[in-house]
């Protein structure tokens, strides 16, 4: 038995697709969601990180957690890798295809799982589609970045690439991962192959600065064309928070609600319509 792990589920349906062509490509789907990309690293792999990571995305999306009654102990949240090992265990037959784009989200995925995944060395495989052509829609050669440009019938020669993660890997990737968690940047940038660069969480501060201007405009507006503009996108999500923090720092101005990005405008301060009273 062979279980598929991707990273985010724009990723799932070619692969999906992808199996409906190739019975030999068949098996379990599992996605994980969490972009390690962006967002704190450090002590991951214990509750107090996992906790500090929560707490964090809760912040970034606007969630407000009610504090624990008296006598009520927090819960830290669930490992996601601990059901996963538990399964490697009992299932002896249990084969891992790892799929991963040449994008900061998958190989940021990758390092997370083979840091943790030693122990089940010859069972754990890696597909990498670093750099590699394939063809679109109109048969064009383009070099994608995430597995969600792939087309399904592509799958069929990326599977040829799935090979087994070696002991060095194990090691030396391991430690990649120690390394990134201690760095405990904000973010994590990919400069080709797997290796990856940590920037503060106010990386893409100047980008979102740049993309406004002196007349509002629409928050979800800024975010596209700034995400346009890279290589790599960034998730909306992160972006919507950076803007809210410029905002908090009085680097812009806005009006509407601070909710979702398409709920608020924003402009540079001074000139243009001026923000309305209770914003000020």
């Amino acid at each position: 038995m062979t279980l598929h792990i991707v990273f985010g589920q724009s990723s799932e349906a070619n692969l999906k697709a992808a199996m409906e062509l190739d019975p030999l490509l068949e098996g379990e789907i599992m996605s994980f969601e969490d972009d390690l990309a962006v967002g704190p690293l450090f002590i991951l792999d214990t509750p107090d990180g996992r906790s500090a990571r929560k707490e964090w995305w809760n912040t970034v999306q606007d969630v407000v957690v009610a504090a624990p009654a008296e006598g009520e102990v927090a819960v830290a949240p669930a490992d996601p890798i601990r059901e996963l090992k538990a399964r490697l265990r009992e299932e002896e037959e249990l084969i891992i295809w790892i799929w991963a784009g040449q994008n900061a989200t998958d190989v940021c995925g990758y390092y997370w799982l083979i840091s943790q995944l030693d122990r089940f060395s010859g069972r754990i495989h890696l597909i990498y589609l670093n750099n590699l052509p394939f063809l679109n829609e109109k048969n064009g050669v383009f070099y994608p970045t995430h597995l969600s440009q792939i087309l399904p019938k592509e799958f069929l020669k990326a599977k040829k690439l799935a090979r087994e993660v070696s002991l060095a890997e194990f090691e030396l990737d391991g430690d990649e991962w120690r390394r990134l968690m201690n760095e405990n940047g904000g973010v994590r940038i990919l400069e080709g192959g797997k290796k990856l660069r940590g920037e503060p969480s106010a990386f893409f501060d100047k980008d979102l600065l740049q993309q406004s201007g002196k007349d509002f405009q629409k928050a979800n507006k800024v975010i596209a064309q700034v995400v346009g503009k890279f290589k790599y996108p960034v998730m909306d999500q992160f972006l919507n928070w950076r803007l809210k923090e410029l905002i908090r720092d009085d680097k812009l101005e806005y009006k509407g609600e601070l909710k979702t990005m398409r709920d608020y405008e924003i402009k540079l301060p001074g000139g243009g319509d001026a923000a309305p009273a209770e914003n000020a």
